[in-house]
């Protein structure tokens, strides 16, 4: 239904490890006794709910919580026991770059949040004179996280988080959004009915995780409430103090596509990290695919992507590029967001060709190849699927070694030459 994971919890996702919960500790009994002494917080987790419970009951009221608010949320809930088999079960992330790109700037999407720019035009208008952020940068948003408000997801947040949180992964971080919810259900901005999001916790039209919320959540339509799950106008203009508060530019681009130099170009340059002036880039041969007004950003910094390596396309991208990713620590929701956004601005192109001949790794394929670059010297970190820079700096070695384009880029063309490597090495 969704996208994509929820802010702040994509790089926590993938690095998520199996833990199984044992089926016999799923029984509850809400205590409704608000005067009993309630224990300390142990450091070992107890057997069951009820006791975990109970001691966040505790640190609840210790934070300010009504003890009858908090039975209240708890009135019956027991562990969910599908968030669970979600959380246990992540997808391996191996979807091409192209495919999400394609779904994203679907005819549909583009056509839809047209019409709601449109339908809403007075209330964007409202919120980028306020926060500073432009109308298709906030419908892109829109759009992205739940289908301009057709999929907020149908779990109980507080449920799903206290499942998250008892089970025992991340307690921490689930605790403390679980803590998040119930500040909010007490201050009044919706109710436990209401509080209505994904299986992680992600609420309303935005997709806050509780935390987000309480930081960045407004209340645009002045009713008294930041009603991100039924009013458009709170919802768009929570996204839009994000992202203004998150250093968003306004009338500054989040970057453009590119041409490379067909010859002698150092493909290690693209590394998304090194920063360098437009016209230093353009000395180097990169210049806009299309004619734009980039000659006029010459001296803002930008870095250099190459999303499926040097045989696809290639990007430069500007500070409000990584605004994008402060809300969503995802290359490809950036680049969804900000090609979005240039289609329902009338400015959308398709990138240039993608590598469709080359196969995507899988999760197993990642892991082999982490663990044969260790093996030829080349350091990338313990093997776990995950590629981030160290596999990816690993990989450019690796390709350098073997006078290979070093982009970095891992695919399975990459993986059977490292096997080959290790295989003569072995020998």
């Amino acid at each position: 239904m969704f996208e994509r994971l929820p802010p702040y919890f994509i790089a926590l996702a993938i690095s998520l490890t199996a833990n199984p919960t044992s089926a016999n500790s799923f029984t509850v009994a809400v205590t409704q006794n608000t005067t009993a002494e309630a224990p300390q917080v142990s450091a070992v987790k107890p057997q069951n709910f009820t006791q975990w419970r109970t001691a966040l009951r505790h640190e609840a009221i210790q934070e300010g919580i009504d003890a009858k608010l908090f039975d209240q949320a708890f009135t019956g809930l027991t562990p969910d026991r599908s968030v669970i088999a979600a959380d246990q079960n992540q997808p391996e992330f191996s979807r091409p770059v192209w495919e999400y790109l394609d779904s994203a700037v679907s005819s549909w999407r583009v056509a839809r949040g047209k019409s709601l720019l449109a339908e809403h035009a007075k209330t964007l208008r409202a919120i980028e004179q306020r926060y500073q952020v432009e109308p298709s940068v906030l419908v892109a948003v829109w759009g992205m996280e739940s289908g301009f408000g057709q999929n907020i997801g149908k779990h109980n947040v507080i449920r799903s988080l206290a499942t998250l949180a008892y089970e025992g992964r991340r307690s921490a971080f689930w605790r403390t959004q679980l803590l998040a919810a119930l500040h909010i259900l007490q201050e009044g901005d919706t109710n436990v009915k209401g509080m209505l999001g994904s299986w992680a916790g992600a609420m309303g039209q935005t997709q806050f995780m509780p935390g987000t919320y309480r930081q960045f959540a407004v209340d645009f339509d002045g009713d008294g409430r930041r009603d991100i799950w039924n009013s458009s106008a709170d919802a768009l203009a929570s996204a839009a103090n994000y992202l203004n508060r998150s250093d968003w530019t306004l009338g500054q681009p989040w970057g453009f596509e590119v041409k490379l130099p067909t010859a002698h170009f150092d493909y290690a340059l693209a590394d998304g990290h090194l920063k360098k002036t437009i016209s230093q880039w353009q000395a180097l041969g990169v210049q806009p695919r299309d004619k734009n007004d980039s000659y006029r950003l010459s001296q803002q910094y930008a870095t250099l992507i190459l999303p499926s390596g040097h045989q696809g396309p290639a990007f430069l991208l500007l500070d409000n590029f990584r605004s994008i990713l402060k809300y969503n620590n995802s290359t490809s929701y950036a680049l969804a967001i900000g090609l979005l956004s240039d289609a329902l601005d009338g400015n959308y192109r398709a990138p240039a060709a993608w590598p469709k001949h080359e196969a995507m790794l899988s999760r197993t394929e990642r892991t082999e190849l982490q663990t044969l670059l260790n093996q030829l010297g080349f350091d990338s970190g313990k093997p776990d699927g995950i590629i981030g820079i160290n596999t990816r700096q690993a990989v450019r070695s690796f390709q350098k070694t073997h006078n290979l384009p070093a982009d970095g880029y891992p695919n399975a063309t990459l993986l059977k030459k490292v096997r080959t490597a290790a295989q003569q090495q072995s020998r």
